[in-house]
């Protein structure tokens, strides 16, 4: 009688939608974080050993350290599109696959890029503040003048798949000039779908209206806006960040929305994050929300599959669906 091989040992290390940990308990023995509890760095090395693959939510650092105690790591699905937390490098040399979950969050981001952006240019959350605290007693008509959206200017810093979603809204849904700034220059094709204008990154913040910062972080974008970027966009326009914290030096944005250098920001991702620098908190011209522009129950329900789908696929039939490093892989690896 055969004795059947024993499953995969997967680790999730946050808490998870019910159906997405039992469809992986049907391919592998799964231990899960149900408690959604922060693990230290010393917890999660202790939890990883003897498991085969691990589903990330973007905040575990996987690198040579950690690889080289968990001998028996196959794969790290990160549950989010970004993947500054992988050092893909030290994976590929120990064998270890990375995968993301691109395209899935692209319309939903978008969408909340534009809130974001539309909240900051009418000043609708410290409007809000102001009639929470019961100030509303009259009207004035500069009373919480906002920017103009429509027709104005946008400008695009990273113009992947959801920097094009947003160009997309702004064009078609607002009538706005969209330029944007990339690292290499779209074909012609996608800018006109996109009624886009590539410009060089000076020309774009000199120019437009409204600034969005749509770029992955790595340690060549790292405070792509600081003081002297925000110094030459217009003391009226916004700058929008839903990129990735360490994109904006938040120190230096702080400043210039204090000084008046530009009128007002909006940011879903911080420097440190939870922590909020303190000099941002206590600015009245910022929109400030906790990293939710993914943040609908189907987005975040398809990311989590899609997670899941790498790493069935990787394990169970020998391929994922969105592999990051997989051509770079050392041979070990080869399921």
């Amino acid at each position: 009688m055969t004795t059947a091989a024993p499953r995969p040992r997967i680790l999730v290390t946050r808490a998870i939608f019910p159906e997405v940990a039992q469809r992986l308990s049907e391919h592998f023995e799964v231990e899960s974080n149900v408690a959604d509890e922060d693990w230290s760095r010393e917890e999660l090395l202790r939890r990883l050993q003897g498991k085969t693959g691990v589903l990330t939510f973007g905040l575990e650092r996987i690198d040579a350290d950690l690889l080289a105690q968990c001998p028996d790591l196959r794969v790290c699905a990160n549950m989010t599109v970004g993947y500054n937390n992988f050092d893909l490098a030290a994976m590929s040399a120990a064998g270890v696959l990375g995968t993301n979950a691109p395209d899935v969050l692209t319309e939903t981001t978008a969408d909340f890029g534009f809130a974001l952006l539309l909240a900051t240019a009418r000043r609708i959350t410290e409007s809000e503040h102001f009639l929470r605290a019961g100030k509303w007693n009259r009207w004035h008509y500069q009373m919480f003048s906002g920017a103009e959206v429509h027709g104005t200017t946008l400008g695009i810093i990273g113009m992947g798949r959801i920097g094009q979603a947003i160009a997309r809204r702004a064009a078609f849904g607002f009538g706005m000039q969209v330029v944007y700034h990339n690292r290499s220059r779209l074909d012609a094709t996608l800018e006109a779908d996109c009624r886009a204008r590539y410009v060089g990154k000076d020309e774009l913040l000199k120019t437009a209206d409204h600034v969005m910062l749509v770029v992955p972080y790595s340690k060549e974008s790292h405070h792509t806006m600081g003081a002297p970027e925000l110094a030459l966009m217009k003391p009226t326009a916004t700058l929008i960040n839903i990129a990735r914290g360490g994109i904006v030096d938040d120190a230096a944005l702080a400043a210039a929305l204090r000084a008046g250098r530009i009128a007002a920001a909006g940011l879903d991702v911080f420097e440190g994050e939870p922590v909020v620098h303190p000099d941002l908190l206590a600015c009245s011209n910022v929109v400030l929300t906790p990293h939710i522009a993914s943040a609908t129950v189907t987005t975040r329900r398809a990311m989590a599959m899609l997670a899941v789908d790498n790493l069935i696929g990787y394990l169970v039939h020998g391929q994922a669906v969105t592999p990051l490093n997989a051509a770079t892989l050392a041979p070990r690896s080869v399921v």
